[in-house]
């Protein structure tokens, strides 16, 4: 009986008629359900975009030397672009851009222990992806016998290659406190931020203990611009006492 009474009550009413929406109506219904979607993607596609070009160099100046600091800390950032600016004023424009640019690159080891052993292996990692891509020429380094020991990449002083299995770092390296270039160097001071407190120190002073070195190649893989970085490497060690 109450179906047949609603059927009554309501024999007149119509069903609504299907709304068309305009063409305007229906970009704006699809946005406001679509819209994180593609908001999402937008995003990727920019991340992507941005790492490929980094990974490709687009958008970037490409160095004429190129320096491997490796040693158990970072150097600080105003360090690390005071030298630099000061070894491109020694450099000559190897690939023809106008400019000379040094690319300082650093590979921090830690102490091997506790959370120092993730930066190990990430430096590591990273240093020997640039040995093998023959990135850096020169070698700036906190622990050189170790460093050889390693990896025996570097050239003796005499420019001779030592045997692969020669780990007489002596040969290879100088100390830059016996280098009057590099002691010569206007590198300034430094100022950085440890557990909330600001350090400073002079920057010269704090490179005083590291030791400098290039690479050897024992294969026909070599610099493409050997003859300029052979060229820096005698300006930044000319005077030298080893």
């Amino acid at each position: 009986m109450a179906s047949e009474y609603l059927k009554w009550k309501y024999r007149d009413v119509q069903p609504d008629q299907p709304v068309e929406l305009t063409a305007r109506q229906k970009r704006a219904n699809w946005w406001y359900y679509h819209k994180w979607h593609v908001l999402l993607g937008v995003g990727l596609l920019a991340v992507g975009a941005y790492l490929g070009a980094r990974l490709l160099g687009v958008g970037q100046t490409a160095p004429d030397y190129q320096v491997a600091y490796v040693g158990s800390a970072a150097l600080p950032e105003d360090t690390a672009a005071a030298l630099e600016s000061a070894l491109a004023d020694l450099g000559t424009d190897c690939n023809g851009d106008g400019q000379v640019v040094v690319r300082l690159n650093q590979y921090v080891m830690g102490d091997g222990s506790g959370e120092g052993a993730v930066y190990a292996y990430a430096g590591s990692t990273r240093l020997m992806a640039d040995l093998d891509a023959c990135e850096s020429y020169f070698f700036l380094l906190e622990d050189p016998e170790v460093f050889q020991a390693n990896y025996q990449v570097l050239r003796r002083l005499d420019g001779s290659l030592p045997e692969e299995t020669d780990r007489d770092y002596e040969s290879c390296c100088v100390a830059w406190s016996h280098c009057p270039v590099l002691q010569d160097l206007p590198l300034g001071e430094y100022t950085e931020k440890i557990l909330d407190q600001e350090i400073q120190g002079d920057s010269q002073e704090l490179l005083s203990s590291l030791w400098v070195a290039r690479r050897g190649f024992w294969t026909e893989r070599t610099c493409s611009d050997a003859q300029e970085c052979d060229a820096l490497w005698d300006a930044i060690t000319r005077g030298s006492d080893q």
